[in-house]
């Protein structure tokens, strides 16, 4: 740790967990979707599961820990292009939680990631495999929903190696260890970035709670009781 600098709790287990597995089912569902027939029903099930922990990180957004909520690392354009400017320029401008270029690219990557999951539904293979969905559509929107899928996730692999870069970025300019944080929990600042980053946490039972929700909404989806 630098002299004068401190560490600092921001982000907490939820954010973490969620970080790590949805990195985990990405890569399993990137396999499984190009091994063919007989992983699809793998597909699927990680698609679920994606879902559901996109739903879960969505409703963290608006009652989570002060780093998690949406509130707090959406910035509007002036601040996003300042960030801009301290990264171009290599000057370190350390942000307890996301920056606002960071914070952004959060947003788009779970939008992303809602739109695969749910035109994944929908989708079909043209074999024997279809989305829990894709009986409540004709043929032709399945089919149509099946390609905005597969563009859909070339979108969510370009998403993914910008966020790679960024983290890369800014390991090597600007001297900022993102992954060991995601790991950890914990930032290290200097004094003046750490006074304004204490973090109100929520409780992990609330958390729990609210995976069951989203957990309980995809099985409801997947089982159709309509």
């Amino acid at each position: 740790m630098s002299s004068g600098e401190t560490p600092v709790k921001v982000w907490d287990a939820p954010v973490r967990l969620f970080h790590w597995l949805l990195v985990l089912l990405f890569a399993f569902m990137f396999f499984t979707g190009k091994s063919g027939s007989d992983w699809m029903e793998w597909h699927m099930r990680s698609g679920y599961a994606v879902l559901a922990l996109v739903l879960f990180r969505i409703l963290w957004g608006f009652a989570g820990s002060t780093h998690a909520r949406f509130a707090s690392f959406l910035a509007g354009p002036a601040a996003c292009l300042e960030c801009a400017k301290h990264l171009l320029a290599r000057k370190p401008s350390p942000y307890s939680g996301h920056n606002p270029l960071g914070g952004w690219m959060v947003l788009v990557l779970l939008l992303a990631l809602l739109f695969q999951t749910g035109t994944g539904l929908f989708a079909n293979d043209d074999l024997l495999s279809e989305g829990p969905l894709a009986v409540l559509v004709s043929k032709a929107t399945s089919d149509q929903l099946t390609t905005l899928h597969v563009w859909n996730f070339n979108l969510l692999l370009v998403l993914a190696g910008l966020h790679l870069i960024a983290v890369l970025y800014h390991a090597g300019f600007m001297k900022e260890n993102l992954i060991g944080a995601m790991f950890t929990g914990v930032k290290r600042l200097p004094a003046s970035a750490a006074e304004g980053g204490v973090a109100r946490f929520a409780s992990p039972w609330l958390a729990l709670v609210l995976l069951a929700l989203a957990a309980l909404a995809v099985y409801l989806i997947v089982k159709r009781p309509f």
